[in-house]
């Protein structure tokens, strides 16, 4: 099993030397899609997933979920976070037994879900949807020190609630003068890059696990498409994510990594409990 960089106390240790600078972003990989974003001591997590909650519930199926690298920390040691976020509903994106430890020690956490999914994450996490914020395509709301803006995200296609919510959503996360984009999980869809290409993006999230039907699940953007979508939003640097977390649902980040060399991008990959630190352009 791979073992993070930087874990539990070692992993705690960094967060807090991180936040003792002010005027930088820190960001932290966190495994599959899950990062936590840092700047001038305040704290948001997008889609951690902090548990075993999916290797449990499909151990006994012909679709196991076998874990590829170790936690980076239990959820409950995250006490200083102020805001958690979720892109979709899916357990990787929304787990109750991260966000139920995590809201524990964290009384007044903000949690920010799709307003589609905002009854059906309120079921799930156990307490009223209107303690959940609910946002949707355009949508922004302000928690703490940070502005989230909802994005479409296709996972695979553009879709909607009855009322014509977008049930996947990206974020455009801005603090402090620093814009971060995290996909979610999407693949390229028309209009995408007119939306994005408009924002200054310090760091683009960006999934690489391609779509395989054999896998038997909604698929993602290849690392080549993941790339080029970083070149033409005119992101500062790109991170690949949504990898090394399942077995039966992984890549390798070395397309994405030659098409960034190819298309001139400017990229990071990071491993899981690693520190990624913006400084102002």
């Amino acid at each position: 099993m791979i073992r993070p960089l930087l874990q539990d106390d070692v992993l705690l240790a960094d967060i807090k030397s991180a936040g003792a600078t002010r005027g930088e972003l820190h960001l932290w990989w966190l495994g599959q899609s899950g990062f936590l974003i840092q700047h001038d001591g305040r704290h948001l997590l997008v889609d951690p997933y902090l548990s075993d909650s999916l290797t449990a519930k499909y151990a006994a199926t012909d679709k196991p979920h076998v874990r590829m690298t170790e936690r980076v920390i239990a959820p409950e040691r995250l006490d200083f976070v102020d805001v958690a976020a979720s892109t979709h509903n899916h357990t990787d994106h929304f787990d109750p037994e991260t966000l139920a430890p995590l809201l524990a020690v964290n009384p007044k956490l903000a949690i920010v879900v799709p307003a589609a999914n905002r009854e059906t994450a309120a079921e799930r996490l156990g307490v009223s949807s209107d303690r959940l914020l609910g946002i949707d395509d355009g949508q922004a709301v302000d928690v703490g020190e940070f502005e989230l803006t909802a994005v479409p995200a296709a996972h695979e296609t553009i879709e909607r609630d009855e009322q014509g919510r977008m049930r996947f959503l990206g974020y455009l996360i801005r603090a402090g003068g620093f814009t971060v984009y995290h996909a979610g999980d999407t693949v390229l869809y028309e209009g995408m890059v007119a939306r994005l290409a408009s924002q200054p993006i310090d760091v683009a999230l960006l999934p690489i696990n391609g779509r395989e039907p054999a896998r038997r699940v909604a698929g993602n953007l290849w690392g080549r498409e993941a790339a080029w979508l970083a070149r033409e939003i005119g992101a500062r640097v790109a991170v690949p994510c949504h990898y090394e977390m399942f077995k039966f649902n992984t890549a390798t980040p070395e397309e994405f990594v030659a098409e960034c060399n190819r298309l001139g991008q400017p990229f990071r990959v990071v491993k899981a409990g690693e520190r990624l630190t913006v400084e102002r352009n």
